[in-house]
């Protein structure tokens, strides 16, 4: 398999919630990789494929929790899903790069 990916991944085993764009509604998962590019997460509630929605999580030394939004660009039954995050403010993309940096 070809990697395709643009930005380093990190594994990380965090709590998530989510829930589609404008709802009130969450659901829980978690995260177990992570990327400037997005996240995979775990969940055996994955929202459909094209789902708008905001991940909120809290990364490790981050002062405060962090909602990004993204979009479901694939789904396994009994897995998760993938998600491609949105445009990211400079506070949640530092907190992710920080993480992702090699040791």
């Amino acid at each position: 398999m070809v990697e395709q990916r643009h930005y380093q991944r990190a594994p990380i085993d965090l709590a998530v919630e989510f829930g589609a764009k404008g709802a009130t509604e969450r659901r829980a998962g978690r995260a177990k990789d992570l990327s400037v590019g997005g996240m995979f997460v775990q969940t055996d509630d994955p929202l459909p494929f094209g789902t708008q929605l905001v991940v909120h999580l809290t990364l490790p030394r981050a002062a405060r929790p962090l909602a990004l939004p993204a979009v479901v660009r694939w789904v396994r039954a009994g897995a998760g899903m993938g998600l491609q995050f949105g445009l990211l403010g400079a506070r949640e993309t530092h907190a992710i790069t920080e993480l992702t940096k090699a040791p």
